[in-house]
């Protein structure tokens, strides 16, 4: 790695609250619970955390409460060596809460209590842009208004930045924002709300890639899971993705056991590689290592891997 990345998160900081159980609840029914813990979490903070652990500077803009919460979320960032100077106090939210279940299979249901992250302003980031020096990437998810996103994808336009959207959780974009992003990195049920089409087989799911495309992102990574990421790179939206390229970058075989944040992982290992000048399909093969480790461990930060982690288990695949 010759180059250390500069990556500015936009987005959320949450504490998680997770408890396992031997079935996700359905609606209306009580389940006996294991093991209470809680994690520094937030898709934002996730993201922040998985880039630094990977070799990247990392900025955070956000917003926590003034509660214990917001003391220990800013705490735990800190010890990852992230900035979050620009991560504001808020006089009248509490910080951020996901309540998540963890079945025996490491598949989790969550709900969030957004908090103060619904009040991070676009003028919060304007100003919290400022004296942030030479940026290379801008990751961002969807836990923080989408006034507040449209006005960071402006800035990294202006200044020359990457832009990465992680459009999570699902929700509909309007073109003109979708139009301002680089890479846009969906899930398939993402991908099924974005474009209105089905992604049930592969074949639908690159029929649905190349809609993405034709409503104004550079590049899609959609990421599959177990099965890996489809990756769709820059085909010229006016012949409808007919010359697009495909690669299907697949997953590496792994236990299992806490999916929690490994979609975060997987984004903040794309921002690393992407910094690094690595090409789409590389810096999906290196992300989809790094979310593949995060998922043999619990929590959500605490699963996250290193930068020394990562390229062992790329190396060991070399090998073979």
């Amino acid at each position: 790695m010759n180059h250390t990345p500069h990556i500015v998160v936009v987005g959320s900081l949450n504490m998680d609250l997770v408890v396992e159980v031997p079935v996700i609840p359905r609606p209306g029914e009580t389940v006996l619970g294991k093991n209470f813990a809680t994690f520094p979490g937030g898709k934002g903070a996730n993201q922040a955390v998985a880039a630094a652990r990977l070799g990247a500077r990392v900025s955070m803009i956000g917003r926590v409460g003034k509660d214990a919460f917001g003391d220990q979320l800013l705490a735990s960032a800190r010890a990852d060596g992230i900035d979050v100077t620009r991560v504001g106090r808020d006089e009248k939210a509490a910080s951020g809460v996901a309540m998540i279940a963890v079945d025996v299979q490491g598949q989790n249901s969550i709900a969030v209590a957004s908090g103060a992250n619904f009040r991070l302003t676009a003028e919060h980031v304007r100003r919290a842009w400022a004296g942030l020096g030479q940026l290379d990437v801008l990751v961002m998810p969807l836990e923080t208004p989408l006034e507040t996103i449209a006005a960071a994808v402006s800035l990294a336009r202006e200044s020359g930045v990457k832009v990465i959207l992680n459009p999570a959780p699902a929700r509909d974009l309007p073109l003109d924002l979708l139009a301002g992003i680089d890479v846009l990195a969906p899930n398939e049920p993402e991908t099924a709300l974005l474009t209105g089409m089905p992604v049930g087989t592969g074949e639908e799911s690159r029929a649905a890639a190349k809609k993405l495309l034709q409503l104004g992102v550079g590049s899609v990574v959609l990421t599959l899971g177990s099965r890996g990421a489809l990756v769709l790179d820059g085909a010229p939206s006016e012949d409808g993705g007919a010359n697009a390229h495909f690669t299907l970058v697949p997953a590496h075989p792994v236990e299992v056991v806490d999916t929690t944040a490994a979609g975060d992982t997987f984004m903040g290992g794309l921002a690393v590689a992407l910094g690094e000048g690595k090409t789409l399909v590389q810096a999906a093969r290196f992300a989809n290592a790094a979310a593949s480790l995060s998922v043999t461990k619990h929590g959500a930060q605490p699963s996250m891997p290193t930068r020394e982690e990562v390229d062992l288990i790329l190396q060991k695949r070399d090998e073979r």
